[in-house]
């Protein structure tokens, strides 16, 4: 059989006893040749031993102390030139120079095996140290994947690396990797689960924070252990999730900029509106008390009064708004009745809510505690919100219950439902469903104040809507009071 078929370990134990064979004759022909006795002979040898065993390793060793101890009765044992022993002490002497190589190569071994394990397990350090220092200060301009798998890859010096990132359903490879490779990376993550496969040079495992899997990790590279390829997979979740968390703090920080900028805008267009409304109004007002209009112009003046207040209305939306987004409303609780505030606001819709049948249910004795005028503003704009959407003529039906220690007002209507994936964003400045658009007048914001108002209440807000049943919003803030009798 070729040598080139055989598996290197063999080729190596090979080579290296026929070393150790070649250097016992060369060392029994000096040391024949200089005639020296038995104990320094045997002292030699066992040198030589010890060095085979450091350098090859224990069985070489054990090769070579056999062939020594040969030597040793053949040349230097009487009757030399013969494998006879005839004096039991020299059966002593072989015996234990046999034994002391025996364990001395083991020890020697053993150590040498243990410096090289501190060697490697130090070398590991330094390379995880050095990884972990590259991954803080690593460039968050640069493609992530690939700034990660170029790290690993120099640090590890591993053959191949594949970093699969589920967050982006994307293999990042770098290296001599394979098709293979990549489609191991991706398998590990969607089995989550550590695959040790049938070579014995490349690892795969699965990146988690905590019991989140994050994406998965193949190396592949002679020189990788468990120990290492575990260290760098916790590293590489880390840094995943580190970048990640900083591109949330970024967005996060310019949604919250663009927040207050829109809200100073909204503060500086409303405060500029009010002054010119106001003149309006004021112009308006006086000419319709006046007699001498003709009939057109009197139409006329009517529009511009309607329209001014419309403007008025919505400037004072605008400003509320633009106090809330600063967060310079200021909650005054105090305590008042509930029934009265319902009645209050219902009374300040009289106008929209004309040929509207409304039915109120709410207990007398019903006591909140809050800003009053802030949540009758809130109220006030799902009462409008009802007249506006409901079907003409139909009843709509203002009521408040106590449940769990929170104050529940809710505004029913019949009208056409509200699709399930606009039932979240109706609550959302600006915002106005694909059938609202095209029917009542409105400008998207009165749903949101009432939202900012209930959450600055530490309450909330919610809408049931079911085609047939009608559309019901829903008020819930903290009571704050005991019930009055």
């Amino acid at each position: 059989m070729s040598l080139n078929l055989l598996p290197a370990r063999y080729v190596r134990f090979a080579v290296a006893s026929a070393g150790g064979v070649l250097a016992v004759a060369a060392l029994t022909y000096c040391a024949f040749r200089l005639q020296l006795n038995l104990s320094t002979g045997s002292l030699l040898f066992l040198l030589l031993v010890v060095i085979v065993a450091l350098s090859a390793g224990f069985w070489e060793a054990t090769i070579t102390s056999l062939v020594a101890v040969a030597c040793l009765d053949y040349f230097f044992i009487p009757p030399l030139y013969t494998f006879n022993v005839n004096d039991p002490q020299n059966w002593v002497a072989l015996a234990t120079f046999e034994t002391t190589a025996l364990i001395v190569s083991r020890l020697s071994v053993r150590v040498h095996h243990q410096a090289l394990a501190e060697t490697k397990q130090r070398l590991i350090a330094e390379r995880l140290f050095e990884l972990s220092r590259r991954i803080l200060f690593l460039d968050r301009r640069q493609t992530l994947g690939s700034g990660i798998v170029s790290l690993i890859h120099e640090v590890t010096r591993a053959d191949a690396v594949a970093l699969f990132d589920a967050a982006e359903a994307r293999v990042y490879t770098t290296g001599a990797c394979t098709r293979e490779i990549e489609e191991l990376a991706r398998a590990t993550y969607l089995q989550d689960r550590m695959t040790e496969t049938a070579t014995p040079d490349r690892w795969a495992r699965v990146l988690r924070m905590g019991t989140t899997s994050v994406g998965a990790v193949v190396l592949k590279g002679p020189e990788l252990d468990s120990l290492t390829i575990n260290a760098v997979a916790s590293l590489t979740a880390i840094a995943l999730e580190r970048v990640r968390s900083f591109d949330r703090e970024s967005r996060a920080d310019a949604a919250r900029q663009s927040e207050q900028l829109r809200a100073a805008v909204l503060d500086a267009l409303a405060h500029a509106f009010k002054t010119p409304l106001t003149a309006i109004r004021v112009a308006s007002s006086g000419l319709l008390e006046t007699s001498n209009l003709a009939e057109g112009d009197a139409g006329l003046v009517k529009l511009i009064d309607d329209e001014s207040e419309r403007l008025n209305q919505l400037t004072t939306r605008l400003l509320q708004m633009a106090r809330i987004d600063a967060s310079e409303l200021h909650v005054h609780r105090d305590e008042f009745s509930v029934a009265a505030l319902l009645a209050d606001v219902v009374a300040n819709c009289e106008e929209q809510l004309r040929g509207h049948p409304v039915e109120m249910v709410v207990d007398a004795a019903l006591h909140a505690r809050g800003d009053r005028a802030m949540l009758a503003t809130a109220i006030l704009q799902f009462v409008d919100n009802a007249a506006k959407y409901s079907t003409p003529g139909s009843a709509i039906l203002v009521s408040a219950t106590e449940a769990d220690g929170d104050v529940v007002v809710a505004v029913h209507n019949e009208g056409p439902p509200i699709q399930p994936a606009e039932r979240e964003r109706v609550f959302e400045r600006f915002y106005r469903s694909k059938d609202a658009r095209h029917g009542a007048p409105g400008t998207g914001l009165g749903l949101s104040i009432a939202k900012k108002t209930a959450e600055a209440h530490r309450g909330r807000t919610w809408v049931l809507s079911e085609d047939g049943k009608g559309t019901t919003f829903f008020l819930a803030v903290p009571q704050g009071t005991r019930d009055k009798t």
